[in-house]
């Protein structure tokens, strides 16, 4: 099986950054693309931004120029920088990736726990 733990959310002043983490852990065969969610609270959760094995990225349409995924396939761990920050981005953010895992070879999408981000103005 594979876990993801999430690290990097707290509190920023609008106009600031902050950098989230997403480490992956367990039998990982290999993971193929990963992502970033948003939900604020009593609204459904919305895509952030993806990131493929080969580094083709995507992003949502209120991120794009602040925000930037990436990701180290060494270390299984993927980014959102997040600059810019507005009152509008506070929401719990949320890691996923599309995995293959071992024993047995099987594919897996795993989400991680979720950490918290507050932009204030």
């Amino acid at each position: 099986q594979v876990q993801l733990v999430e690290s990097g959310g707290g509190l920023v002043q609008a106009g600031g950054s902050l950098r989230l983490s997403c480490a992956a852990s367990g039998r990982i065969f290999r993971i193929n693309t990963m992502g970033w969610y948003r939900q604020a609270p009593g609204t459904q959760r919305e895509l952030v931004a993806t990131i493929t094995r080969g580094d083709n990225t995507e992003y949502a349409g209120s991120v794009k120029g602040r925000f930037t995924i990436s990701r180290d396939n060494a270390k299984n761990t993927v980014y959102l920088q997040m600059n810019s920050l507005r009152p509008e981005d506070t929401a719990v953010y949320y890691c996923n990736a599309n995995t293959l895992a071992t024993s047995p070879l099987r594919a897996l999408e795993v989400w991680g726990q979720g950490t918290l981000v507050t932009v204030s103005s």
